[in-house]
C-alpha cells in the first residue's frame, strides 16, 4: 500500500509551488504583452514613415535606426519566450545514449548551455556600463544604452530558463545549477592556462551540442572562449551583437515572417487548396499540381517547408488519396512538395541569406526565380508520374467553381504582388514592403475574413512569429561575434588557401560543397546554418570566381534538400509526426523524389545562367 503523493506534501509546501506556478504565468503574459507591443510598434514604425513621406512630404527622424534596435528588442524577447517554451534551435541530430545516462547528459548540457547564456550575459552588462557612461542617443532623445540593456536582460532569462527547463524534477534542476555555477567560476575566476583550456573547453560546448544545447550557447561559447585566449575583453561579443542593428535590411526578416503567420493562422490555407484544386484538379493527376502549388506557394511565406507539411498536410493528402495516388506516392508528394518556396521572394532564407552574405535581396530574389521554376517543374513531373492513369476520369470543367474559389482567395493569391510591387517599382526600402505585407496580411485575417481575431490571437500569433524570429536572431549576433573573430585571425584566408590547394577545379569545388551542404542539412536547420556556414563559404566561392548570387542559390537549394535526406532529414520527422507513420516508410516514399531533385540541385550548380540570367537581362 502506498499514500497518495499530494498528502505527503506539507501544506506549505503547496502553497510554495502553486505560488512559483501563478507567478510564472503572470511572468509568461506579461512577456507576451510586451513582445507583442513592441512587435506591432515595428510593424507600425515603416508604415507611419511611408504615409508621411506620401501624403506631407516628411519623415520620422532616424526612422531606420529605430526600426533596426526595435528588431533587437523583438530578437532578445523572443529568445527569452523561445527558451521558456524550451524551443531554441539546435542540431536534430538525436542522441545515441538512452535510458539514465541520456538524462544525465541532457542535464550537463544544460548546464554548459546555462554558463554560457550567463556568460554572455556578465560580458553584455559590462558593454552596456560602457555606453551608458558614454551618454549616447537615438532620434527623439532616446538613450542607446536603454535599448542594448535588452541584450543581458534577454541573456539572463535565457540562463535562468535552460536550467529550469533541464528537468521536472527539483534535484536535477539543482544540481544542473550548481554544475552552472561551478563552471561560471572556473571561467570568471580560475588562473587557467589558454593552451590546454580553449581546445577542452570547445570540446566541452560541442559534446553539449550533440546533446541538446542550443546552438546560440555553442556558438556563442566558442566566441567567448576564442576572445578569451587572445586577451579580448569578453565585452565585445555584446558589441558584435548589437552590431546586427546596422544592417538596414534587418527588419525585414521580422515583418515578412509575420505575414507568413497571419497566413498561415488563417483560413488561407483551405482557400489557396480550393483555388489550385478547382483550376488543375479536374485533370488526372492534378492533385499532385495542386499539392505542390500550394505547398510552394505557402513555404515562401511560411519559411519552412516543415510548416507546410503541419499546416497543409491534412489537406492535401485525403486530397491526393481520393484522386488515386498510391498512399507511399501521395506521402512522399507532402512531404517534399513545398521545397521549391524556399527559392521564392519573401522565403525567410532567402533574406537572411543575403543579410548574412551581404549580398542585396532584389538580387537573390531574382537569382532564384529560374531555380524555383526548375525544381517545381521537376517536383510537378514527379508528382504526375506517379498518378495512376487508370483511376479516376477528367472532370469537365467548372468556371462557376473556379469563379468562387478565385473570388474567395483574391487577398491571399494578391499578397505577393505588394512587396514585389513595391519594392521593384521603387516605391518603398525592403523594410517599409515588410510591413506593408505584415499590414495586408492582417487585414485580410482578421478584417477581411475575420479567421482570426484581435484578442487574444494576434498577440498570440505575434508571440509565436517572435519566438523563432528571436532564435535566428539569436544565433545571428553571436555568430557575428565568432565571425568577426574568426576574420581578424584571417581564418577565411586561410581557408581558401587550404582549398584552392588541394581542388583546382571550380566545378570540382562546386561538387564537393553540394556533399558538405547536403550532410549540413541533415543536421542543422536551414536557418542556423545560413548563419554559420555562409560567413565560411561565401569568401572560397568568390575565390573560385562563384557569382554571389549563384553560391546562395546553391546554398539554400541544397540546405533545403537536406531536410528531405534520409535517415535524419528534418521533414521526414515532420511527415512522420503528422501521418503517424513509420520514418522508415516516409523515407522510402521520399527517395525518389530526393533523386530527382538532386538532378535539378546538380542543374542548378553547373548552369550558372539559372541563378544569374534574369540579373543580367534586368540589368
Amino acid at each position: 500500500m502506498s499514500l497518495p503523493l499530494p498528502a505527503a506534501r506539507p501544506a506549505s509546501s503547496w502553497y510554495a509551488h502553486a505560488s512559483v506556478n501563478t507567478a510564472a504565468r503572470w511572468l509568461s503574459a506579461a512577456e507576451n504583452i510586451l513582445l507583442s507591443s513592441f512587435f506591432g510598434l515595428l510593424v507600425l514604425l515603416p508604415l507611419a514613415e511611408i504615409a508621411l513621406r506620401s501624403t506631407l512630404g516628411i519623415g520620422i527622424q532616424g526612422v531606420a535606426s529605430l526600426s533596426q534596435n526595435l528588431t533587437l528588442i523583438v530578437g532578445m524577447l523572443g529568445a527569452a519566450v523561445a527558451a521558456r517554451e524550451n524551443r531554441l534551435l539546435a542540431f536534430s541530430a538525436t542522441t545515441l545514449l538512452q535510458g539514465r545516462f541520456a538524462g544525465i547528459a541532457r542535464l550537463c548540457a544544460a548546464a554548459v548551455a546555462a554558463t554560457a547564456s550567463a556568460l554572455l550575459c556578465i560580458a553584455s552588462i559590462e558593454f552596456v556600463a560602457l555606453e551608458r557612461a558614454g551618454g549616447v542617443a537615438l532620434a527623439y532623445e532616446i538613450p542607446v544604452w536603454l535599448i542594448q540593456s535588452f541584450i543581458p536582460i534577454g541573456f539572463g532569462l535565457i540562463a535562468v530558463r535552460l536550467l529550469w527547463m533541464a528537468s521536472e524534477h527539483s534535484w536535477d534542476r539543482t544540481s544542473a545549477s550548481l554544475l552552472a555555477a561551478a563552471l561560471i567560476a572556473i571561467a570568471l575566476f580560475a588562473p587557467l592556462d589558454s593552451d590546454y583550456a580553449l581546445p577542452a573547453g570547445v570540446s566541452i560546448l560541442i559534446a553539449a551540442a550533440l546533446f541538446g544545447a542550443p546552438l546560440f550557447a555553442v556558438i556563442g561559447g566558442v566566441a567567448l572562449l576564442l576572445l578569451w585566449s587572445v586577451g579580448v575583453p569578453l565585452a565585445s561579443v555584446a558589441v558584435d551583437h548589437y552590431g546586427l542593428t546596422s544592417n538596414p535590411t534587418l527588419p525585414a526578416i521580422p515583418l515578412f515572417t509575420l505575414a507568413g503567420y497571419f497566413l498561415a493562422e488563417s483560413g488561407a490555407p483551405k482557400r489557396l487548396i480550393e483555388v489550385f484544386d478547382a483550376v488543375f484538379g479536374r485533370f488526372r493527376g492534378g492533385a499532385a499540381v495542386v499539392t505542390v502549388l500550394a505547398s510552394t506557394f505557402f513555404t515562401a511565406f511560411t519559411g519552412a517547408s516543415g510548416v507546410t507539411i503541419l499546416a497543409l498536410g491534412g489537406l492535401t493528402m485525403p486530397l491526393l488519396l481520393a484522386a488515386g495516388f498510391h498512399r507511399r506516392a501521395a506521402l512522399g508528394l507532402v512531404t517534399g512538395g513545398g521545397l521549391p518556396g524556399v527559392l521564392l521572394f519573401p522565403a525567410l532564407p532567402l533574406i537572411l541569406y543575403a543579410i548574412v552574405a551581404k549580398t542585396s535581396i532584389e538580387s537573390m530574389f531574382l537569382g532564384g526565380l529560374m531555380p524555383m521554376l526548375l525544381m517545381l517543374t521537376i517536383t510537378l513531373w514527379w508528382g504526375l508520374r506517379q498518378h495512376d492513369s487508370r483511376s479516376g476520369a477528367r472532370q469537365p470543367l467548372d468556371r462557376r467553381r473556379i469563379a468562387r474559389a478565385l473570388w474567395a482567395a483574391k487577398w491571399e493569391l494578391a499578397l505577393p504582388v505588394v512587396p514585389i510591387t513595391l519594392m521593384l517599382g521603387g516605391l518603398a526600402t525592403p523594410v517599409e514592403a515588410a510591413a506593408a505585407t505584415a499590414l495586408y496580411a492582417f487585414i485580410t485575417a482578421a478584417v477581411i475574413h475575420r479567421d482570426i481575431k484581435s484578442y487574444p490571437d494576434v498577440p498570440r500569433i505575434m508571440s509565436e512569429c517572435g519566438l523563432l524570429v528571436g532564435g535566428i536572431l539569436l544565433i545571428l549576433g553571436v555568430a557575428l561575434a565568432l565571425t568577426n573573430f574568426l576574420v581578424d585571425a584571417q581564418v577565411p584566408d586561410q581557408a581558401v588557401e587550404w582549398v584552392k590547394g588541394r581542388i583546382e577545379s571550380p566545378w570540382v569545388f562546386l561538387l564537393y560543397l553540394n556533399l558538405v551542404l547536403l550532410a549540413v542539412g541533415c543536421v542543422m536547420d536551414i536557418f542556423s546554418a545560413i548563419v554559420v556556414i555562409a560567413p565560411l563559404v561565401v569568401p572560397i566561392g568568390l575565390a573560385y570566381g562563384v557569382h554571389p548570387v549563384h553560391l546562395g542559390i546553391i546554398f539554400l537549394a541544397n540546405l533545403e534538400l537536406g531536410y528531405l535526406t534520409p535517415p535524419i532529414g528534418i521533414n521526414l520527422f515532420f511527415a512522420s509526426y503528422r501521418f503517424e507513420r513509420p520514418i522508415t516508410e516516409v523515407c522510402r516514399s521520399v527517395a525518389p523524389l530526393f533523386l530527382a531533385l538532386c538532378a535539378g540541385i546538380l542543374a542548378v550548380t553547373y548552369i550558372p545562367w539559372l541563378s544569374t540570367g534574369l540579373l543580367t537581362i534586368l540589368h
